[in-house]
């Protein structure tokens, strides 16, 4: 599927007049009068990635259109992440009016790829010790805050492109009461959260498979203040690959211990847990939402797929905690599962 994608890129960008201004750039950058340059990755932003040879030597060119993405994000939060020993990709050169960057090539072996039973206590465990060192060294307090207005307009993307655009629903005022109500516990619940640098999509599409300094970690131009279980809420429970909840619940006191030890928390593992959830519960719902606005506003429909896991996380959450009963109620209502299942 994905090797399909691409294919369609190439044939279209080949055309495109950026993509040709990116190839002079990056001539004039490595001083060689032809290269080969083929697309590296489908993304769900604006943002581009091609992968260049030049002779046995591979890099990355991103493209990020400045009308639309914001390169200097890019650079600041790489040399962040490499300054504190968090294999980042190394910036070779930039020009930031035209949105260009050439970069390290950190391979093709994304951990979705690699992921298997035998294989994820290793990967894991290398993910699980790069996110404790990022969020205990990597500064992060003059980042954008995630505060309550961003977490607000991070769900409301639930209702409208999924609700509204995706499913046609039309809610009457019990239901958005109630849509409401369920937001603000959300809301609350980051907010009360210690605060630490926040990748944002720190999952297995954005972390690569290295020999060296695993992992490689990718689309961090994101980066927030924020709370410190949402990192850890996109690796565990992944839109992408699911994991048993007894495998999730090992790897959570793991790390819930890991931060006591580095004085990151100082709560109960049950206050801890509820954390987890419930940014898990807002980051799916904002997933849920962006993956039906790439279908609709983007003309991105690969993303579809992945709606019915990410919807089960919230689901599955829910039973937990009366709190959420309303909400329960209105999804069952609505017949959310019966209409993805159609």
């Amino acid at each position: 599927m994905l090797e399909n994608q691409i294919e369609n890129i190439v044939d279209r960008d080949h055309s495109d007049a950026r993509l040709e201004a990116l190839k002079q750039w990056v001539k004039e950058q490595l001083a060689v009068s032809t290269i080969i340059i083929k697309p590296a990755s489908v993304d769900a932003s604006f943002r581009r990635y091609f992968r260049v040879w030049m002779g046995d030597n591979t890099y990355i060119a991103m493209d990020a259109p400045p009308d639309k993405e914001n390169c200097s994000h890019f650079v600041d939060i790489a040399y962040r992440l490499r300054l504190n020993d968090i294999h980042a990709p190394e910036i070779h050169a930039k020009d930031l009016r035209q949105g260009f960057l050439l970069l390290d090539d950190l391979g093709d072996k994304p951990y979705l790829s690699c992921l298997d039973s035998k294989s994820v206590a290793t990967l894991y465990g290398d993910a699980l010790d790069t996110l404790l060192c990022m969020q205990n060294n990597v500064p992060a307090d003059d980042l954008p805050p995630y505060d309550s207005q961003q977490l607000q307009n991070e769900m409301d993307l639930f209702v409208h492109w999924f609700l509204q655009e995706h499913l046609h629903i039309k809610l009457d005022e019990e239901a958005k009461n109630i849509l409401t109500d369920c937001f603000e516990l959300l809301i609350a619940s980051a907010l009360e959260q210690p605060r630490v640098f926040v990748h944002r999509d720190y999952h297995s599409r954005n972390l690569m498979v290295c020999d060296a300094q695993n992992p490689g970690v990718l689309d961090f131009q994101d980066a927030m203040y924020g709370p410190i279980t949402y990192d850890l809420a996109s690796l565990l429970r992944d839109c992408y690959i699911a994991w048993p909840r007894i495998q999730i619940q090992h790897w959570l006191k793991l790390y819930y211990t890991q931060l006591s030890m580095q004085q990151l928390i100082n709560v109960e593992f049950v206050k801890f847990e509820r954390w987890f959830d419930w940014m898990g519960m807002q980051r799916h719902l904002k997933a849920i939402g962006i993956f039906a606005r790439l279908h609709h506003r983007d003309g991105k429909s690969n993303f579809l797929v992945d709606i019915p896991r990410t919807y089960d996380y919230i689901v599955s959450v829910c039973k937990y905690y009366p709190d959420f009963m309303s909400f329960s109620q209105l999804m069952a209502r609505l017949r959310i599962h019966e209409r993805l299942a159609t």
